[in-house]
């Protein structure tokens, strides 16, 4: 009773917030804080105005009006200078970023130059991370005959929101979230606005699996292997652009960003937490940079026990006579994983940079589940029940390897550019799994007893590899042009061996239900956008070709003992993908946004490969290899308004048609070894499908020390099958509405506190969906087919809470305690049927779960780590050569 009123009260405080709250979005005019944060950098290069080739030695000073405490008056103060390379350039670090500043140039021979330069404080679009890239300022190349041009500002702030938005990404900042400290990005997921995540980890983006992107590439790591303090922000991409890649169907990118950090000096973190199952974590940053050097590092490993329990209830409508299953299950997982990335930047000059790193993960989990299974034949002419106790004993362990190598040229016309990378991610895993069945035909008898133990060993490597370069080139203050080649190869290879151990021992492997399987599919794309803007009206059009191809072997035996290979390809078209993105400015910060985007989602190799997996005996699943690809249309209309105290509102309708749906359905055969009937799980192409949404967010400060975010989708979806043996799922109308509180109290304490609620939910079409499964598993096995077209998941909710404590100097160290599922009321709840079988299962995993962090940072903003110098003599003798000359 008392946690169902606390609730009641939660919802309906935050909700009677929203409603009474101005509308506005985080996006154009951020928050200003910090002061005069000594983080900023100007370069550029002195050159001949005649020859455009770079002036040596040139005298470079920058120059701040400061108040003389003496004088009690403004005097003009060198604060750095230095003389040009061989190439003419020149370049001043840890600059204040709130001041206005004066470059004077000299040189013998040439007309003396002076011109204001500025870190401009103005907002671009609510991306922070993009803002803060600003606080590097090429002041292009410096012509000595010339006058001072002036310059574009540079968007920067100083102070980074929990959330922000722009005009086609939402930004959620990592490092204000208290809730994962210590977890990993599953737990970083859950408070993310438009994403939801269920028990095993799996992510959707307005009920549809997204794309997954490390730092802009695709990466094939789950969410589970990226610890969630080496996260600096998500970017929500729910329609991108023609830059982007065209997969994904009916769904968006969740681009996940490292931290990594370029400011001049060093600068690090150190972290440690337990949980309240004495799992242990330990992780830390660090980062120097130095002269053309800037180094990164970060090291996390953490130590998993998960526990789940639920039961599933289905009634078989295939079976002669039809039977009705209980099933209990209980999981525990045990493992660990450990993840390290190292990287540098090589400065070449001012205009060219290097850039590598590695990432190398490890982890291994261990679940354990136990299945107790009632059994009671619906005949007619009695009641026949049988019992059987299943345990399931997997060992599993998994790496991955990831490398990057890229290139950037800045082009002396400011925001003109050139990139080139190369990335490379390469995963192994191996599983040996032990399932031992104790059947008892009568129940509450020994009479007929038996044992059926079943050996799987299974192993596969995926090797993901892309080379792709971009350019960007201003043509005008508002126009723009941009364009890029893309290349991508991935490989798979599998093997599933599946044995038998008899009551002597023996071990019997049995081929017929054993595979092995390789693919290789490539896909190659190019693009190009313009963008411009007309009076209030700003636009960006682009157009994105791709082709891909792929070829697969399948390597079985058939019953009759011969081995048999299966090889299948396909090479798709050449197809089109237009986008366009449209924004009109109503004033008063307030605008509206259209935006269309055509994808594709091509089947994968699990999709088509036509063998069945018999892995697991009670969810049997083959490919199809007729699949063809579906294609989705996706448009957005958005209503932005930004008020005062960056107080924000965003309104999104989306709708998303897409034609050929893959949908999973089920399929009634024999199973080669038993001879019994079984129901496998397949895919198909559905007709079409129509998936229409109003997605409301809000940013408000209710108080100076109380921010709020709340994020309401409503939605609803229409799949049309043209199968006749497959019955249509109804149309459900479904909402889902998140609200994460963040209270600043005195003595330096933060609360943080978030809930979710979702109402009854249509099943996402093609399963359970992807975007990086749980860590351990647990609760794998489960009594009945899989998610399919039929079915829907009832309503469901969970409140978090987390409390942080800062101290020491500067709040240099903080004490993070986080529970999860504070109410015990986290439970995936579902209901599916078809013309075979009509089931309900319900699962709980991990409720009521405490974690304890403790984290350290530390650092000095310091030009010279390795050499020290005389700064002060160096800005003496500067301000001796030029005495005279009056300012």
């Amino acid at each position: 009773m008392l946690k169902n009123l606390l609730l009641a009260l939660f919802v309906l405080m935050n909700t009677s917030l929203i409603a009474q709250m101005p509308a506005g979005v985080s996006g154009r005019a951020g928050a200003m804080g910090g002061g005069n944060m000594n983080i900023g950098r100007f370069y550029g290069k002195i050159v001949d105005g005649k020859t455009n080739k770079g002036i040596e030695a040139a005298s470079v000073q920058l120059i701040q009006s400061k108040f003389d405490t003496l004088t009690k008056k403004r005097k003009d103060t060198i604060v750095a200078g230095m003389l040009t390379d061989k190439r003419g350039e020149f370049a001043f670090e840890s600059l204040a970023i709130a001041a206005s500043y004066k470059l004077k140039v000299t040189a013998i021979g040439f007309k003396a130059i002076e011109q204001k330069v500025a870190f401009e404080m103005k907002m671009g679009g609510g991306d922070m991370s993009r803002a803060l890239a600003g606080v590097d300022k090429d002041l292009g190349n410096i012509a000595m005959e010339a006058d001072a041009q002036v310059l574009e500002g540079v968007t920067v702030t100083a102070n980074k929101p929990l959330y922000s938005a722009s005009i086609d990404r939402k930004v959620f900042n990592v490092e204000k979230n208290l809730n994962s400290a210590g977890g990993t990005a599953v737990d970083v997921m859950k408070n993310v606005p438009s994403v939801q995540v269920d028990l095993d980890g799996n992510v959707t983006l307005r009920n549809a699996s997204p794309q997954i992107f490390v730092d802009g590439r695709p990466t094939t790591l789950t969410l589970e292997q990226i610890p969630a303090d080496a996260i600096a922000s998500i970017e929500v991409i729910t329609n991108p652009s023609a830059k982007y890649d065209a997969s994904g169907g009916t769904s968006g990118i969740l681009n996940i960003v490292l931290k990594k950090n370029k400011k001049v000096g060093y600068s690090g973190n150190l972290r440690a937490g337990i949980d309240m199952r004495a799992r242990p974590n330990l992780g830390g940053d660090f980062n120097v940079r130095q002269g053309k050097v800037n180094l990164f590092a970060n090291a996390n490993y953490g130590m998993r026990k998960s526990i789940s329990n639920g039961e599933t209830e289905r009634t078989s409508l295939f079976d002669n006579p039809n039977t009705f299953l209980k099933q209990y299950d209980e999981s525990v997982s045990k493992g660990f994983f450990s993840f390290g990335r190292l990287g540098a930047d090589y400065f070449i000059d001012n205009r060219n940079t290097l850039s590598g790193s590695i990432n190398l993960v490890r982890g291994e989990f261990k679940p354990y589940t136990t299945s107790d299974i009632f059994v009671d034949t619906l005949a007619s002419s009695g009641t026949a029940t049988s019992n059987s106790i299943r345990n399931s004993n997997t060992v599993g362990s998994f790496r991955n390897l990831g490398t990057t190598l890229g290139f950037k040229h800045n082009f002396a016309k400011p925001g003109k550019e050139l990139t080139a990378d190369l990335n490379f991610n390469q995963s192994k895993n191996e599983n040996n799994n032990k399932i031992v069945n104790d059947i008892y035909p009568k129940l509450g008898s020994d009479e007929g007893y038996r044992q059926f133990i079943q050996l799987l060993n299974g192993a596969g490597t995926n090797k993901f590899f892309t080379v792709q370069t971009d350019f960007v080139n201003p043509l005008s203050e508002n126009a723009k042009i941009e364009m890029g080649l893309r290349a991508q190869f991935r490989s798979v290879d599998s093997r599933n061996d599946i044995f038998q151990q008899l009551p002597n021992g023996t071990i019997v492997p049995i081929p017929q239900l054993s595979s092995k399987y390789e693919n290789t599919d490539n896909v190659y794309a190019a693009y190009t956008s313009f963008s411009n803007k007309y009076k209030k009206l700003g636009y960006q059009l682009g157009l994105r070709i791709e082709s891909s191809e792929y070829e697969g072997t399948v390597y079985s035996t058939k019953t009759d003992g011969k081995d048999s290979i299966q090889t299948f390809s396909n090479n798709f078209p050449i197809s089109l993908f237009p986008s366009a993105f449209f924004t009109y400015d109503l004033g008063n910060q307030q605008d509206l946004q259209l935006s269309y985007t055509r994808r594709v989602n091509r089947p994968n190799f699990f999709q088509l490969f036509p063998f069945t997996d018999y892995s697991d005996s009670l969810n049997l699943s083959r490919g199809n290899p007729n699949l063809i690809p579906e294609f989705t249309s996706s448009f957005e209309l958005g209503y932005q308004k930004i008020t005062e105290k960056n107080n924000s509102f965003l309104a999104t309708y989306y709708l998303k048609y897409t034609e050929n749906l893959i949908t999973r359905v089920q399929q009634k055969e024999n199973n080669p070894v038993t001879g019994d009937e079984v129901l496998v799980n397949t895919y198909t192409n559905a007709n079409s499908s129509i998936v229409t949404g109003l997605e409301l967010t809000s940013k408000f400060a209710v108080k100076k020390w109380w921010d709020l975010t709340g994020n309401l989708n409503l939605f609803t979806s229409k799949i049309n099958i043209d199968d006749p043996s497959v019955t249509e799922q109804d149309n459900i109308y479904s909402y889902f509405i998140k609200l994460n509180n963040t209270f600043k109290l005195p003595k330096n304490f933060t609360v943080q506190l978030s809930g979710e609620y979702t109402s009854k939910t249509i099943l996402p079409p093609g399963g359970s969906g992807g975007g990086g499964g749980r860590f351990g598993g647990g609760g794998m096995m489960w009594g009945g087919p899989g998610n399919t077209a039929q079915g829907y998941v009832r309503p469901n909710y969970f409140v978090d809470l987390s409390v942080r404590y800062e101290f020491l100097k500067n709040r240099a160290a903080s004490i993070t305690l986080s529970w999860s599922d504070i109410f015990r009321t986290r439970i995936s709840d579902q209901h599916s049927e078809s013309q075979f079988f009509i089931q309900d299962s319900r699962r709980r995993r991990d409720p009521q779960f405490f974690r304890l962090q403790f984290a350290w940072r530390f650092g000095k903003f310091d030009t010279s780590i390795f050499k020290r110098k005389n700064i002060r003599g160096e800005m003496q003798n500067m301000q001796n050569m030029n005495e005279g000359v009056q300012f």
